[in-house]
């Protein structure tokens, strides 16, 4: 998860929104770190459950990341309160959770669904779906 998260870093520019959906240790918060060093963030990036959102600064010039957790939200108007709306044009946001609120930030998306092998390893499964203008050239299969 990390690396990919690596490599989707370098496609990332200011006013990216990433809306990820995937059980509990699904790795979500694992590709969020990833994400955040190919972006080369302050961090450390870890799950801001409890605080709901988190914003890591650029180290080098680049956008800052606005990683937030959208488990406990009751909904869009608990999301709204965040003002992420403010800040999503000049950063990479992403929202775990978010599928079903997070939506209405952007009309340009990459919505991730993360999934769990059934085996005894760790292997994940990856869907991305590049929504609106800015990812309809691209793609994105991670497989």
């Amino acid at each position: 998860m990390h690396e990919l998260g690596l490599r989707l870093a370098g496609l990332l520019r200011a006013g990216d929104l990433l809306v990820m959906t995937g059980h509990l240790g699904a790795g979500k918060t694992t590709l969020t770190q990833g994400i955040g060093e190919g972006l080369k963030v302050r961090g450390p990036i870890t799950s801001p459950t409890f605080v709901i959102a988190r914003v890591h600064p650029s180290l080098a010039g680049g956008p800052p990341l606005v990683h937030v957790d959208a488990y406990r939200l009751g909904g869009f108007a608990e999301l709204d309160d965040l003002d992420l709306d403010a800040s999503v044009a000049e950063s990479v946001t992403i929202v775990e959770w978010g599928e079903g609120l997070a939506e209405g930030l952007a009309e340009d998306r990459l919505e991730l669904i993360i999934s769990r092998g059934d085996g005894p390893g760790e292997e994940r499964e990856v869907r991305i779906v590049g929504v609106g203008h800015r990812w309809s050239d691209l793609d994105l299969d991670a497989g």
